[in-house]
């Protein structure tokens, strides 16, 4: 081989567990990573092999997998056959695996798994024989041509339930347990035989044709309709893949003696730290997950086999402080030894994560730094919703009719639906739901998404209705065994019975697991009664409290995004100041000449002469100077940026139809009224066809003399009156709509001869900033010009966002925005989140524009996205010196300006 020539190295698509570890999640997903961590931690681990995250994505993109990817897994089933020392589906003495999904986020349920593999016509009796137990053997093969046909043949899983109901009924038995060996044997001919009709094949009797099948559908389940939903809702990038994990079999439903269990390290609902989880005797996995039966407390495992219990709880213990935060943990129990099947750090409630980041902190097993990472803003958003008002439940309101498992925190109230399509059509129409079922599973997701809450009649803590609900922040009760739920009749009975049906209003409580009819009161949360400063965070407070003043000293303290309000008026800029905000980033003008005022701007439209115009000007500009006075108390020592007015005119006056008709039905009856016809003429002469693109922004101020001078000496007047009392006024004038800097020179030299003005008559100097907002795409690409006649930038990125996607807000986000989102045109609305490669890109080469013609221009951004987390990173990214949005969201946004700043120091977690 010539010296300069690389030797080709083969893609390496199959690892032993013995070959992996936690920081490989990119390339053998979640579980693959933390089944090779455990393994190299020593654990109890079954042996096995994962298929990479690359194989998946090979094969998505052709059609077929790798061409080395066959033998490499037959490499590595070799392997694990020898070191087993039995045969895959060897029929004597068969070696079964399991074949689950894992991508590197987790998605619970939302992807593919099959257990048992290696059983057959053949090796069913080898396994009855090895076992000793004929039942567990038919009941591992009925289970296995269950999950195979409906995973991977396709067949509609209903008919397997319906034909173990019926042998249920034909026996008498209330659960799958009490049917003996003989009845499992006929439920697998029955099971076989639907497969054929259901297929036109018969169930494969060959174990590697089952193990590759099973792969293929792991894979293709990736692009699943419910995995599809479930990454946009949870943000999940689409082109990641699945790896896939192929592991030695053990067996929780060999017996009293053996179970399956779901455990965590702290309580994910509370992040209380104990012994919480689920346990179920003589059961596989899918059991406890699916809540089809009820679970025991994972503490009762202690009586029922203590040396496991004991055995878990140091590996509990071994596992939180190694990942250092709360761990998620599957295990099953075969025959008195315990086994390790899965880890993950924990999906948890948004108060349980603050309680659990300071907790950690306290232990000594992170920093601080590392504690605001943990933490996000749509958890502090969850933790500002209002909760139930208690005292309210029994004055007739509501009453309680059943208590359940609090499985994920919150308040919820709707109209109860019992099944998911109801659920997403109601919702669709403005209503708001609680979607009631006997137990979920992943075909449920979008009902889920569209629902305020989630009700179940069966599962616990670690059911798919719980973990789902709490992933995502959905109030959920599980497990509330008293109430029926009748699912063809649609109704639910309570004990007494009385009937809940289907559209009656329901309340359920995530944090009590109560569950009433009728709508419970509310009342503000707690964490909002701090911000209010109602609620001091003492010893005296709620533990959340006091985590949740923690957090947000520590993202202030991090922080170099300052955080600033949209506020109009005192109330709102005083509540903004509570809630943390250094002044205000966008007073919108237009909303104080609405109500009565309104009068006052027909006058000025109407005008026809020069000295009605400013008779008009005249009357607005007290009312004007007084809202500003009131701000600039609020917000005194803060800056205020005052937009100047935007919309167009005719927001301000009648509707063009309706005026029209008045008129007309006016002048029919001989009545005409001289005001209302100037009226409907100057109407006519100000519609416009797009009036979002019309007379609006600076070219109001520019069309109408006097309007915009009028504005800012309001502004100057109220500030020289604030400076007389003493106190600091802080006003920016911000121009709105620029698109060139003409127009903003026109603008300033006017406005700064009405500045001068007042600072000449009172004596003061206000030092008045003025600034523009940049709103339109010529304005983002002319930024250097535009920087050397404004103080100041803000971006407008709702404007901004409509003009670069060439989109009218109102009316595409009723019209096909749903479809967009759906078809992942869209992952997420861009009026929502920044759409980072083009409004974001704008808003970039804006800056580094601005601030190269212009090193001291101070940059903000007052749009919507102000208050959206991943936006605000982005912000802080591109150097925005701060964030504007409106007052209830100042939190999020203080405390995301906080974790962009921790998020630079180092990786922080993600529990997706």
């Amino acid at each position: 081989m010539p010296e300069n020539q690389e030797p080709h190295v083969t893609q390496k698509f199959v690892y032993d567990f013995t070959e992996g570890n936690k920081d490989l999640k990119d390339l053998l997903g979640g579980k693959g990573a933390n089944l090779a961590e455990m393994t190299n931690l020593g654990l109890p681990v079954p042996p096995g092999f994962t298929i990479t995250t690359e194989a998946c994505k090979v094969y998505l993109a052709s059609g077929s997998e790798p061409p080395a990817l066959r033998d490499e897994v037959s490499t590595h089933l070799e392997a694990l056959e020898k070191r087993m020392g039995k045969k895959l589906g060897q029929a004597d003495d068969p070696l079964l695996v399991s074949v689950r999904s894992g991508a590197k986020f987790s998605m619970p349920g939302m992807m593919d798994t099959v257990l048992n593999i290696g059983l057959s016509d053949a090796s069913v009796a080898g396994l009855a024989a090895q076992s000793g137990d004929e039942r567990f053997a038919w009941d591992s093969y009925r289970r296995l041509i269950q999950m195979f046909g409906k995973t991977v043949l396709g067949v509609d899983g209903d008919l397997f339930e319906e034909a173990l109901e019926e042998a249920k009924r034909a026996r008498n038995a209330s659960t799958d347990v009490d049917l003996d060996a003989g009845d499992l044997k006929s439920l697998v001919e029955e099971f076989k035989g639907i497969v054929s009709e259901q297929t036109g094949r018969d169930f494969p009797q060959d174990p590697r044709e089952q193990m590759d099948l099973a792969i293929r559908a792991v894979f293709d389940s990736w692009n699943g309709e419910r995995a599809k939903l479930y990454r946009r809702q949870e943000r999940i990038p689409h082109d990641l893949g699945t790896a896939v994990n192929v592991c030695s079999m053990v067996f929780g439903n060999l017996g009293p003696d053996s179970g399956t269990g779901v455990a965590f390290t702290r309580d994910p609902a509370s992040g209380q730290q104990g012994v919480y989880g689920d346990y179920l005797a003589n059961a596989q996995g899918e059991d406890v997950v699916a809540g089809i039966r009820n679970t025991v407390p994972l503490a009762e495992l202690e009586t029922i086999d203590k040396k496991s219990y004991d055995q878990l709880m140091r590996i509990m213990e071994t596992l939180e402080n190694h990942y250092r935060d709360l761990c998620d943990i599957e295990f099953t129990i075969e025959r008195g030894k315990l086994w390790m099947l899965q880890t993950r750090v924990g999906k948890r409630t948004a108060a349980a994560a603050f309680r659990i980041a300071t907790q950690l902190v306290d232990q000594g097993l992170i920093d601080e730094t590392e504690a605001l990472r943990r933490v996000n803003g749509a958890q502090l958003a969850q933790l500002m919703f209002p909760r139930f008002d208690e005292s309210r439940t029994g004055d007739g309101a509501a009453e309680r009719i059943g208590r359940g498992i609090a499985a994920s925190p919150g308040a919820a109230v709707g109209a109860a639906v019992f099944d998911s399509a109801t659920a997403v059509a109601r919702a669709r129409a403005g209503e708001k739901v609680i979607l009631v079922r006997r137990e979920t599973n992943p075909d449920d997701l979008d009902g889920m998404i569209a629902a305020e809450g989630i009700l179940t009649s069966r599962g616990g803590k670690t059911s798919h209705a719980a973990v789902v609900a709490r992933g995502m922040g959905k109030t959920c009760v599980c497990g509330a065994e008293e109430l029926q739920v009748d699912l063809k009749q649609r109704r639910l009975t309570a004990p007494g019975g009385l009937v809940v049906a289907e559209g009656d209003v329901i309340s359920i409580d995530g944090s009590t697991g109560s569950v009433y009819r009728g709508e419970v009161p509310v009342v503000p949360s707690p964490v909002v009664e701090y911000f209010e400063g109602r609620t001091r965070p003492d010893e005296q407070a709620d533990e959340l409290v006091r985590a949740v003043h923690r957090i947000m000293a520590l993202a202030d303290g991090n922080r170099r995004l300052r955080v600033r309000a949209n506020a109009d008026n005192a109330e709102d800029a005083a509540r903004a100041r509570r809630f943390g905000a250094q002044g205000i980033g966008l007073c919108r003008t237009e909303h104080m000449f609405l109500g009565e005022r309104r009068e006052l701007v027909e006058r000025l439209v109407l005008a026809e002469t020069e000295e009605e115009c400013e008779a008009a000007l005249a009357a607005l500009l007290p009312l004007q100077k007084g809202d500003f006075a009131e701000l600039f108390e609020a917000m005194d020592g803060l800056p205020v940026t005052v937009r100047l007015l935007d919309p167009p005119l005719h927001e301000f006056l009648p509707d063009l139809t309706e005026l029209s008709v008045r008129v007309a039905l006016a002048e029919a009856r001989g009545e005409t009224d001289e005001d209302d016809r100037r009226l409907l003429q100057a109407v006519r002469r100000l519609h416009e066809q797009n009036p979002m693109l019309g007379l609006r922004g600076v070219r109001l101020g520019l069309v109408i003399p006097g309007l915009f001078t009028m504005q800012v000496r309001a502004i100057a007047e109220a500030a020289a009156d604030r400076a007389a009392a003493g106190g600091d006024p802080r006003a920016e004038i911000m121009i709105p709509l620029v698109g060139t800097v003409q127009e903003l020179e026109c603008v300033r030299e006017e406005a700064e001869k009405v500045i001068a003005e007042v600072q000449q008559a009172r004596g003061v100097d206000l030092k008045l900033l003025i600034g523009t907002m940049i709103e339109l795409p010529r304005a983002a690409v002319t930024a250097g010009q535009i920087a050397e006649c404004a103080d100041f930038f803000s971006f407008g990125t709702n404007d901004l966002t409509q003009t670069v996607w060439g989109f009218s807000r109102d009316d595409v986000e009723a019209s096909f925005f749903t479809a967009y989102l759906e078809k992942g045109v869209f992952g997420v609305s861009p009026f929502e989140t920044i759409d980072k490669d083009g409004v974001g890109a704008l808003v970039r080469g804006a800056v580094e524009a601005g601030r190269a013609a212009r090193p001291d221009l101070k940059l903000g951004v007052c749009g919507e996205h102000g208050g959206d987390p991943e936006s605000v990173h982005f912000f802080h990214g591109i150097g925005l010196d701060y964030v504007s949005c409106s007052p209830f969201r100042i939190p999020v946004a203080r405390l995301e300006a906080g974790r962009a700043a921790a998020m630079e120091s180092g990786e922080g977690g993600d529990s997706r």
